[in-house]
């Protein structure tokens, strides 16, 4: 089975801004940039295509011509909890400064960490490959994009922010 993961194109947030699950505007240049997601998938045809539940991988899904997906909460981005919408030079260093320091493992005010995440997209892909479906679209984001990587065995742990995966870019993994 191979699972396309497709992250979400450019949003309308400020530069500094800290954001995750919230579910933000779309950036201006949407049509466009999702133009270009859409070229990329043309010819493909999935068995299945789910997103997650925030609207900018709903409508790059809609765009793509997925009208309908699967909406799967498992598949959204990291959740920052308080941290949620706030400048980051305006959280407490006390809050943030033991996230930098192990960002993996700690977890934002009533938010989640990033082995959290990974965890959620790991149970989301061991059920997917459950099913005899050949392609698989995920509508998701730069986090799960990440930690699909990491589930296939394209990164380690250690190197998750060694790779930068762009608006729009596909991350293509088998199982």
């Amino acid at each position: 089975m191979e699972l396309y993961f497709i992250r979400h194109t450019s949003v309308a947030v400020a530069p500094g801004i800290c954001y995750g699950s919230s579910d933000v505007a779309l950036s201006p240049t949407f049509a466009q940039e999702a133009e270009g997601v859409a070229e990329r998938l043309s010819g493909i045809a999935f068995d299945h295509v789910f997103s997650s539940p925030l609207t900018r991988a709903v409508e790059l899904a809609r765009y793509c011509g997925h009208g309908q997906p699967t909406i799967d909460s498992r598949v959204s981005e990291v959740d920052y909890g308080r941290w949620e919408m706030q400048p980051y030079d305006q959280i407490p260093p006390e809050e943030i400064q033991p996230w930098y320091d192990n960002w993996r493992y700690v977890r934002p005010p009533d938010g989640e960490s990033f082995h959290d995440q990974y965890l959620r997209v790991s149970d989301f892909i061991n059920q997917v490959k459950r099913h005899e479906w050949e392609r698989v679209a995920v509508f998701c984001h730069g986090g799960v994009l990440l930690c699909a990587a990491i589930y296939a065995g394209q990164l380690q742990f250690d190197q998750e922010y060694n790779i930068h995966f762009p608006y729009g870019g596909v991350l293509t993994i088998s199982i």
